[in-house]
């Protein structure tokens, strides 16, 4: 694999302890998050993020980046904050850590922030989103040519949504989640979400659908509070969520209305896309019934709409890589995932080598590079 500039469009921080104890607006103060420590059964201790008394998420596996290549039966969801890589949390490490990966650029995207979608309580929810995009702006001013911070949204207001979006994209991030599955009530089908599709295209900011974010109560999903309710089964199908949702907006003519703005997924990896493109496709052929009359404009089919506002961000799908004709080569972007467990850390160069064995230059270097700086406004010259 030659040299060339490798942008990680998907990578992660983690959560400072006191971000949100010290930032967040006084008449949620006694409820921000706080990390406490916490001790087993059996004597061991680790550190917990805790939210109205409850606890919601802890450390371990979103800090072990490396341990794979070690020992991965020791990846778990256990660990204490001294034991947090210090490029996880502090800007120049950052940088460093990643050139130790040949990495040169990265987009970041919360940690434990993942976790705070299932709060039920909309308004500390985007309270908490506020403190975590002022953090992250600040995080990236050294370096803003090579770190690129991602917003989190919460769009269960919508009004409040748009105002924020147009705030980060003040404040230099260069996109923004939003949950991979909204309310049960709204899917993204519905019209309320219309100003927020303009607002994001106007300012210019993608939104990204993350596997970690569906919002709370969303039926049959396992993704909760409480990782223990998370099975194997619910882990191995979470492109569903993603599927639905990205479908539920094509066939909304949300791309007609809209026709720049970008949506991705993200950590969803990528071979599941040709599949859902053919049945999306087929659906509004075939079973035009289903589609409730919904033409689209100029012809196009479902799968043209991904094409051209669609987006993907993966890790190592090698199979995903095989099928890149299919998906778009211009709509996939590569992340490490640093610092977690499954990140390709400090090895990524290695997967990517193996991962790409054959592919063309011209598609290597637009998957793990070009197509990441113009998604997100990368300088590589």
């Amino acid at each position: 694999m030659t040299e060339h500039k490798l942008i990680s469009a998907d990578s992660h921080i983690i959560e400072p302890p006191d971000l949100y104890t010290n930032r967040i607006e006084p008449r949620y103060r006694d409820r921000a998050p706080r990390m406490e420590r916490v001790e087993t059964p059996t004597g061991r201790k680790y550190d917990a993020w805790f939210i109205d008394g409850r606890q919601a998420g802890t450390l371990g596996a979103v800090m072990q980046a490396g341990q794979r290549f070690e020992d991965p039966s020791n990846i778990d969801f256990l660990g204490i904050w001294e034991d947090v890589r210090l490029g996880a949390y502090e800007p120049q490490a950052m940088v460093k850590e990643n050139e130790m990966d040949g990495v040169w650029g990265a987009c970041l995207q919360p940690s434990q922030g993942l976790f705070w979608y299932r709060i039920p309580d909309s308004g500390l929810l985007t309270a908490i989103c506020r403190v975590y995009n002022d953090w992250i702006a600040e995080f990236c001013k050294p370096f803003p040519d090579r770190l690129k911070g991602i917003a989190m949204l919460n769009v269960d207001d919508v009004e409040d949504a748009c105002l924020e979006l147009e705030r980060c994209a003040k404040l230099g991030l260069v996109g923004a989640f939003i949950p991979v599955s909204p309310l049960a009530d709204r899917p993204y089908r519905h019209p309320i979400y219309d100003r927020l599709w303009w607002t994001a295209q106007d300012v210019g900011m993608p939104l990204l659908l993350h596997i970690g974010t569906p919002r709370g109560g969303i039926p049959g999903c396992e993704f909760t509070m409480d990782l223990g309710e998370l099975t194997g089964a619910g882990r191995s199908t979470t492109d569903y969520w993603v599927r639905y949702s990205l479908s539920a907006m094509i066939f909304a003519g949300v791309f007609d209305r809209t026709p720049k703005l970008r949506i991705g997924s993200v950590e969803h990896e990528a071979a599941w896309i040709p599949h859902w493109l053919k049945q999306m496709d087929f659906t509004y052929r075939e079973r035009p019934v289903f589609t409730r009359g919904w033409k689209s404009r100029d012809g196009m089919l479902p799968s043209d709409y991904w094409q051209r506002n669609m987006f993907v961000e993966f890790m190592e799908d090698d199979l995903g890589i095989q099928l890149r004709d299919a998906i778009g080569v211009d709509n996939m972007l590569w992340g490490s995932d640093f610092p977690h467990a499954e990140s390709t850390w400090p090895k990524s160069r290695d997967f990517l080598q193996r991962i790409f064995a054959g592919v063309p230059e011209g598609d290597l270097r637009k998957i793990t590079s070009e197509n990441a700086a113009r998604m997100f406004g990368f300088k590589l010259n």
